[in-house]
């Protein structure tokens, strides 16, 4: 499980863990790390303690990150694939190969929105400290803005690169949050995947007996992960259907919509959408990690 393959190019993840180095930054992980039956040194996956504990190490090492947590039973963000989302993004938006570019007509830094930021923040340090971008992060829950606050604030590089809004309104995804005359040059997010709480557990259930090749009876969520992350009425279909509606009212504000598309069966019906509402340009971007596929959809008007 710590072998990753077809990462973005400049994904810094590709290949196996190091571990060693990955201590060395942050040596409360070292009580995690095992060796496999190959003799590679690995982490127990399936233990959530463990892979906060990669997750902080990870962000020290590559990014520059002195303070990193979550708050008990919320999202614990596989990195490698989030990184992955932003590098693609960057080819999108043509931003580049190296950190810090800028529009080099107004010599402005690029705008990103991630709808739900979450706790974790992981987006806007990704695409900051990787490409200089500034972020508005939103989200329904005010204790994922507020942790995700704390983080911004307890990292200097993060400091004023990062703004948050909390979304008041459930059922909105951009109205209350892009204001008049604002403009970002794309739009990112990660939607809740499923439709019920139970849907999630099912599907848990499912990779975890997959994994570990005997039945799992229990639903534990190894990343974490609470309601407004997981799952929300209608699941992942029902959310970016109405994403894409919203887009339009706002196809002058940004300058690309973009959402991961977990189901792939789901690309048919989101296809038809935005040809009913008349976007310029769509794309769909697969992404691979190993044996997991997943893929952006992006649109622009």
């Amino acid at each position: 499980m710590t072998e990753k393959s077809e990462l973005h190019k400049r994904n810094k993840h590709s290949g196996h863990y190091d571990f060693t180095g990955l201590t060395e930054v942050y040596p409360a992980l070292k009580k995690f790390v095992t060796l496999n039956p190959h003799g590679i040194q690995t982490i127990n996956f399936f233990n959530p303690y463990a892979v906060k504990a990669l997750n902080k190490a990870l962000l020290m090492n590559y990014y520059g990150i002195r303070y990193w947590d979550i708050p008990k039973g919320y999202l614990c963000p596989p990195i490698p694939g989030r990184a992955d989302y932003i590098h693609y993004i960057a080819d999108l938006i043509k931003a580049g190969s190296l950190r810090g570019n800028t529009d080099k007509e107004n010599g402005r830094s690029y705008r990103c929105l991630d709808i739900g930021v979450g706790a974790n923040c992981i987006y806007p340090i990704i695409g900051q400290t990787e490409y200089g971008w500034v972020f508005v992060g939103s989200d329904i829950d005010p204790l994922a803005i507020e942790n995700a606050r704390k983080i911004i604030t307890c990292n200097p590089i993060l400091a004023h690169k990062i703004e948050l809004r909390l979304q008041k309104d459930k059922r909105k995804i951009f109205d209350g949050i892009i204001v008049k005359d604002e403009y970002f040059d794309v739009t990112i997010c990660n939607p809740p995947f499923h439709s019920s709480k139970e849907e999630a557990e099912d599907g848990t259930i499912r990779k975890l007996s997959s994994l570990k090749g005997e039945k799992v009876t229990k639903a534990k969520l190894n990343f974490g992960g609470n309601a407004n992350e997981l799952w929300c009425e209608g699941g992942e279909l029902h959310f970016l259907l109405n994403m894409i509606s919203e887009s339009q009212k706002y196809q002058k504000n940004c300058g690309w919509f973009t959402s991961l598309v977990s189901k792939g069966r789901n690309l048919d019906v989101l296809c038809t959408k935005l040809k009913a509402v008349n976007v310029l340009e769509y794309k769909i971007i697969q992404m691979s990690q190993g044996t997991k596929s997943s893929r952006i959809l992006a649109w622009r008007f």
